[in-house]
């Protein structure tokens, strides 16, 4: 695994959301590929970097295809709404997020830095959640999904999650 700073580790290994991987931890807690990482900052804080990978529309619509408009539309429209992730956590010193397409998939980057361990760390956590809470509101009416849009959609319908 990558070499952590001391309490950017304890305070990832005490949440029950993350799992160590070779290259960060992992969360648990959605369905989309969501990785977090920690370096030390001279000035005693800690950088965090969280990478969420979730599905780009065209991917999670079921026996239909989706004209480059309306995808191109979809991504426009959950880029401006990812552009307010910070706004519930704790963090305030942060860089804008990266929102890119890459190979069927978005990657939503989000670089901050926290003077505390344990806010970076739950703040990691927030931020994925935002994306995950975006991400199905901006799913478009009338396409039948698979997953894991359909889980995420059925999750919301139901006041579940």
């Amino acid at each position: 695994m990558t070499q952590l700073p001391e309490s950017a580790e304890r305070a990832f290994d005490r949440h029950d959301a993350f799992t160590p991987v070779d290259d960060g931890y992992d969360l648990t807690t959605t369905p989309f590929d969501v990785r977090a990482t920690a370096t030390s900052k001279e000035d005693a804080g800690t950088a965090f970097e969280v990478t969420v990978r979730l599905p780009t529309l065209d991917t999670v619509v079921a026996d239909e295809t989706v004209p480059p408009v309306v995808e191109d539309g979809w991504f426009e429209t959950l880029e401006l709404r990812l552009e307010d992730s910070f706004d519930p956590a704790k963090t305030v010193d942060h860089d804008e997020p990266a929102v890119e397409r890459r190979a069927g998939a978005v990657v939503a980057t989000f670089t901050y830095r926290s003077g505390r361990a344990k806010t970076g760390v739950a703040d990691a956590k927030v931020l994925a959640e935002f994306v995950e809470g975006t991400y199905v509101q901006g799913l478009i009416p009338g396409y039948d999904y698979e997953e894991p849009a359909a889980d995420l959609l059925a999750t919301a319908t139901n006041g579940g999650g």
